[in-house]
């Protein structure tokens, strides 16, 4: 369904990405892993069609958003969800922070169609919104303001926004960083649900713990490059690059 291909990215004369290739299937949970500072933001936001690579291509269902018109490209990239590793909501009430995705989708989705109006109610705790609520356990906070929110909290509610719309590919940036165990939990949860509907699921991470919980795949990001993917457990127990047997032992520090 998103494939990389030959995958580069610079900014300026600085090269973050260096000619990876990577696809995630529908239902499939795919992770990142890498240190700090390797160029797993810069891969995700290219991944999320943000920004345009400066060599190779992104492709999602084989179309590549860089090849087509601008309304095109718009359309590829509200297939795609992202949570960042920092919650950002608005200054409005949970469900309506987690209801935004579907307003702004619902006057254009040919795939969802005419029935997403029916999603979103006035107070937009109906349908969608109230499921991906429940997802990230936050159903009985749908009235309250988002900036009374803890920390885990907000970023199960950025979880719940990306989830609400049924995006086929979710981007996920650190989502547990700054988590404590039971958010951390809620949230991993959350990442099999998403597994479930079908959704695509690419999370970047430096928790190769929660990548061996999560993750139907494996891949180890170093120097720019892609070192070794594969299933997780095979990435864990017995990688073929040494570099990222050294990583993934503690032997490399980056």
């Amino acid at each position: 369904m998103l494939r990389a291909t030959d995958l580069s990215q610079s900014y300026g004369d600085d090269p973050v990405l260096r000619g990876l290739s990577l696809d995630v299937a529908p239902g499939e949970v795919v992770a990142v892993i890498g240190p700090s500072g390797v160029g797993k933001t810069t891969l995700l936001r290219t991944l999320a069609l943000a920004v345009e690579p400066t060599g190779g291509r992104v492709t999602l269902d084989g179309t590549d958003p860089w090849a087509v018109d601008r309304e095109a490209r718009l359309s590829l990239r509200r297939r795609v969800g992202m949570v960042f590793q920092e919650a950002t909501l608005f200054d409005t009430s949970v469900a309506r922070n987690v209801a935004y995705g579907l307003r702004v989708r619902r006057s254009w989705s040919a795939r969802l169609g005419e029935g997403l109006r029916s999603l979103v109610g006035a107070d937009g705790t109906t349908g969608a919104v109230r499921e991906a609520l429940e997802v990230v356990g936050l159903a009985g906070a749908a009235d309250r303001h988002a900036g009374a929110l803890s920390g885990g909290e907000a970023q199960r509610a950025s979880f719940a926004r990306a989830l609400a719309y049924d995006p086929d590919v979710l981007l996920l940036d650190e989502p547990t960083s700054d988590l404590d165990p039971r958010n951390t939990a809620v949230v991993e949860d959350a990442v099999a649900e998403a597994r479930a509907r079908g959704i695509g699921v690419v999370v970047a991470t430096h928790d190769m713990h929660q990548a061996e919980r999560v993750a139907d795949r494996a891949a180890v990001l170093l120097d720019g490059r892609l070192i070794e993917t594969g299933p997780t457990d095979r990435v864990f127990d017995d990688p073929d690059d040494p570099r990222a047997r050294r990583f993934i032992s503690g032997e490399l520090v980056y």
